[in-house]
C-alpha cells in the first residue's frame, strides 16, 4: 500500500511517527510519505515537508503568512499527485487538512482522518465537510465521538495514543544524567514549539523563574528551533537552564511545570506533574477567538475531565504574579497538589482503558484500505 500522511505540528508528528510504525508492522513494504518531522521520518516515512515551514497559529498569523500558505497547498496537490497514494492520512491540523481531503476526495483518493479537527470547541459546521469529504475518521478522545453521534456520523474511538509512548518511556528510565545531581526541586518550563507562541509566553515564564531563586528551571527545547533563539531569550536569567530533545526526561524529574496550551499539557499530567497552563497570544487573534471558541478549558486536561484539574492563566492573566502565586500552591505538599495528582490518576485510567492506541489506528486503516482495494 502507498500511505500519504500530513502532520502540521509537532503533536502530529509525535503521533504519526507511532502510526507509520505500526503501519510498517502490518506491512513491512508499504510506502509512505509524509508532511511532519524527525519522528515520522525515523519511523520510516519520506519527509516531503517539515511542519517547521507550516506552524502559523492564529487568526492575524494565517492572514499575513497567506503567501506561504498557498504555495504550500500547490506544492501539496502535485506532490499528492505524483506520489499515487492508495490513501490520503490526514493528523488534526484543520485549516490545511481539511482543505486538501476535500481536493483529495474530488480525485478518488479515500481519505481518513486521524485525530480529530477540535470541531467541538469552534467552528462545529465543519463536521457536514467531514461527512462528505472523510471516509474514515479517527477520535482519541471519549466525548468526541458522542459528539459525532449527535450528528448521525460513525467514528472509530482508539484511545489516545499518549499513554502507550508516555508508559514506555517509564520503562525506559531515560532520565537527563546532568539533573539527577541536582538538589533544588525542577520546575519544568514547556513553552511550545512554535516561535510565535515561545516569544509571547517563555519571557513572563523567565521572569517568575527569578522570583525562585531556591528551585532550578529548565526550558524544554524545541527540536525543530535553533539554539540561537533560546540564547537571546535567557540571556539575563543565569539560574535557568535549557534541554534539547529529552522533554519527557525532565518532565519525569519535575517537581511542577509552567506548560503552554497543547498536548505538552496532556504529557505532563500523564507524568504525574502539577502544572500551571499558560496561554498569551496576539491581542486580535485572541479578541477573534474568544468569540468564536465555546468551550470552558483551553487544557486537555480540564476539558478531557470536564473541570478545572489545573488552573489556566489566559492572555493578561499570564503575568509573573500570578504565575508565581499559582506555582507556590503546587510545588508544596499541599492540598491543592494533592488533588491535582488525584485527578491525573483518574484522567489515566480513563484514557488508557482502549489498550495501545497507535496500533488499534493502524489497524483499523489497514483494514480499510484493503476492503476498499477488494
Amino acid at each position: 500500500m502507498r500511505y500519504y500522511i500530513i502532520a502540521g505540528e509537532a503533536s502530529g508528528d509525535l503521533h504519526g511517527g507511532n502510526l507509520i510504525k505500526e503501519l510498517l508492522k502490518l506491512d513491512s513494504k508499504a510506502a509512505i510519505r509524509c508532511w511532519g518531522g524527525e519522528n515520522m521520518e525515523r519511523a520510516g516515512g519520506k519527509l516531503a515537508m517539515h511542519f517547521r515551514n507550516l506552524a502559523f497559529m492564529g487568526f492575524w498569523e494565517v492572514i499575513s503568512n497567506l503567501p506561504t500558505i498557498l504555495r504550500n497547498f500547490s506544492f501539496c496537490k502535485k506532490d499528492i499527485m505524483a506520489f499515487a497514494p492508495d490513501l490520503l492520512i490526514c493528523i488534526d491540523y484543520p485549516g490545511f487538512n481539511l482543505r486538501m481531503i476535500k481536493w483529495a476526495k474530488k480525485r478518488g483518493i479515500k481519505t481518513v482522518y486521524y485525530i480529530s479537527p477540535q470541531i467541538w470547541a469552534w467552528k462545529e459546521g465543519r463536521v457536514e465537510t467531514i461527512r462528505a469529504y472523510v471516509d474514515k475518521m479517527l477520535v482519541i478522545l471519549p466525548f468526541e465521538k458522542a459528539f459525532y453521534d449527535k450528528w448521525n456520523y460513525t467514528v472509530d474511538y482508539v484511545g489516545h495514543p499518549l499513554i502507550q509512548v508516555i508508559d514506555d518511556y517509564k520503562k525506559s528510565n531515560s532520565k537527563p544524567t546532568y539533573l539527577a545531581s541536582e538538589d533544588k526541586p525542577i520546575v519544568a518550563l514547556l513553552p511550545g514549539s512554535r516561535k510565535q507562541e515561545i516569544l509571547a509566553k517563555l519571557p513572563i515564564m523567565l521572569n517568575t523563574a527569578d522570583l525562585f531563586p531556591q528551585y532550578k528551571f529548565v526550558v524544554a527545547k524545541a527540536p525543530s528551533l535553533e539554539d540561537s533563539f533560546y540564547e537571546n531569550l535567557l540571556k539575563g536569567h543565569p539560574q535557568v537552564d535549557s534541554l534539547a530533545g529529552n522533554t519527557y526526561g525532565l518532565l519525569s524529574m519535575a517537581r511542577a511545570a509552567m506548560v503552554t496550551s497543547g498536548t505538552a499539557t496532556l504529557e505532563t499530567a500523564l507524568f504525574g506533574v502539577p502544572q500551571i497552563i499558560c496561554y498569551k497570544g496576539n491581542a486580535i487573534s485572541y479578541q477573534i477567538a474568544k468569540r468564536l471558541v465555546k468551550i470552558k478549558y483551553i487544557g486537555l486536561v480540564n476539558l478531557i475531565m470536564n473541570k478545572e484539574v489545573v488552573k489556566e492563566l489566559i492572555q493578561d492573566q499570564l503575568t509573573p504574579e500570578n504565575l508565581a502565586s499559582e506555582l507556590e500552591m503546587i510545588v508544596a505538599e499541599t492540598e491543592c497538589r494533592r488533588k491535582i495528582l488525584e485527578d491525573y490518576g483518574t484522567l489515566h485510567e480513563m484514557l488508557s482503558k482502549d489498550g495501545n492506541a497507535s496500533m488499534k489506528a493502524a489497524r483499523i486503516i489497514a483494514d480499510f484500505i484493503g476492503s476498499a482495494k477488494n
